[in-house]
């Protein structure tokens, strides 16, 4: 990899931000194409983020993708929002544009989208209802791209109602609410069942739910990806279930931000998927 004085600069705002393997996926592609350009983290505390954002420009930056607790805030300071991102209230990647303008986009759906066609090939959204446990700012997204790809209900469970029932409102569309306590019942029928919470990451709280009323043909994804295989994985197998685990999600979102910043489509590899999971000592 070179960097000259002429580099392209892209990088990921987050506070904190030394977690983020996203240096490490671009930093990966930029090697791999012989990109003059550099990606790098920037710790930006959140009553600096409106400022930090607005600076780009004037710094040469072509861009930068966001991570918590900036996606809101991101959404709220950028000049334009594509569909997705003004649905969900929630920006995960920056453009500069002309003239200094900052175009805002959430990738996480299509990244989502992408992790299952590869990962479970022939499945279509079409296929059934989906079940999204969780609803936060990626079952937003996830949700949005189940409708958006042809899903005919998407079934969101989370432990705080309200909370679910402003995703409801927010993304419209065949959205039901189900109580946290309804959560199994939730699985009858479905075609597709997704974790959309940090529940079964490494060092924390498992998923509670018994898959029993989940067809075998369902298919069985979380966007936890530390472990890789998470107990919901474990417990989904074990029953005959297709299963994808969720670091394709995280490669496969960073895609569209890398070709507007540094002109080259990348590609989502078996040696990519290596090199980060060596970083998580998987």
């Amino acid at each position: 990899m070179t960097i000259s004085g002429k580099a392209k600069l892209a990088g990921v705002i987050g506070w904190p931000v030394g977690h983020s393997l996203s240096p490490r996926v671009h930093g990966y592609w930029l090697a791999e194409h012989g990109i003059d350009g550099a990606y790098v983290p920037l710790q930006v505390r959140p009553e600096d983020c409106r400022a930090a954002l607005r600076a780009l420009p004037k710094l040469g930056f072509a861009g930068v993708n966001v991570t918590v607790p900036h996606k809101q805030m991101a959404a709220k300071t950028v000049d334009t929002l594509d569909a997705v991102a003004e649905r969900t209230g929630a920006v995960n990647t920056v453009v500069v544009e002309a003239h200094g303008r900052l175009a805002g986009s959430n990738t996480d759906g299509y990244g989502f989208l992408e992790n299952l066609k590869s990962g479970a090939k022939g499945w279509k959204a079409s296929a059934g209802a989906a079940v999204v446990i969780g609803a936060g700012g990626a079952a937003r997204a996830i949700t949005a791209a189940l409708l958006d790809a042809g899903a005919p209900e998407v079934r969101v469970v989370n432990r705080t109602l309200a909370r679910a029932r402003r995703l409801a409102k927010d993304i419209g569309g065949a959205v039901t609410v189900v109580t946290w306590a309804d959560r199994a019942e939730a699985l009858a029928g479905a075609a597709l069942l997704v974790n959309a919470t940090s529940l079964g990451m490494k060092g924390g709280h498992s998923l509670e739910l018994d898959l029993k009323r989940l067809g075998k043909a369902a298919v069985v994804t979380d966007i936890v990806y530390a472990p890789l295989v998470t107990p919901l994985l474990k417990a989904a197998t074990a029953r005959g279930h297709k299963t994808v685990d969720g670091l394709g999600m995280l490669l496969h979102q960073a895609r569209p931000g890398f070709r507007r910043w540094f002109g080259v489509e990348p590609k989502v590899t078996a040696a990519l998927r290596d090199f980060v999971l060596a970083d998580l000592g998987a």
